[in-house]
């Protein structure tokens, strides 16, 4: 990735809350071509509606932000980790990999929420940064994500940076899709 120096912030829920705007703006350039498809769960109101829910508690919600030579934030990610109580594995079409597999003790599993780059950044490696920038130092043994099976592009990179699918999943999130569960072993370094 010659020609051009990124930098990187972590920002904890509350932080984030104070990034709203930001948050919105880049979600609005990452994702034009989605929001104007008209689907209800990718309207712009839906997205910060899930973003307000994400950051509302400190559940150990981490935000890390992009932003390219002259200061301008150009990408986001972010998740958090799955407490004994969370919801995410609700709604797992698929039966269970292996026995005890959507057991969550709160440092098993972080979930990768989300990533996205503005248009004009894309396909410059900017996602992959990202990614590796919240997943490298978490503690916890494994990550998921959510993918929607005909976002192509983000897939196949999914699959290229290690992640492999492990079932479907609908989310309890009005209008929400059903999406391909996807797992990564944790720490970056045991990615096979």
């Amino acid at each position: 990735m010659s020609g051009y120096e990124l930098s990187f912030q972590r920002f904890d829920a509350r932080q984030a809350r104070a990034l709203r705007d930001m948050v919105e703006s880049i979600y609005i350039d990452a994702y034009a071509t989605t929001i104007a498809s008209g689907h209800e769960f990718d309207s712009v109101e839906q997205f910060m509606r899930r973003f307000d829910a994400y950051t509302k508690s400190d559940r150990g919600f981490e935000l890390v932000v992009a932003y390219n030579q002259d200061g301008e934030a150009i990408g986001q990610a972010w998740g958090w980790p799955l407490g004994p109580d969370a919801a995410w594995w609700d709604g797992l079409v698929e039966e269970e990999p292996e026995p005890g597999f959507t057991r969550e003790t709160g440092s098993r599993t972080f979930a990768l929420s989300e990533i996205m780059v503005r248009a004009n950044w894309t396909g410059q490696g900017v996602a992959h940064r990202l990614h590796d920038e919240l997943l490298g130092p978490r503690p916890e043994t494994r990550a998921t994500l959510l993918v929607e099976p005909d976002n192509e592009r983000a897939y196949r990179a999914y699959k290229a940076w290690g992640w492999r699918q492990i079932g479907r999943l609908q989310p309890r999130w009005e209008n929400a899709p059903t999406f391909h569960a996807l797992i990564l072993p944790l720490p970056l370094s045991r990615r096979t």
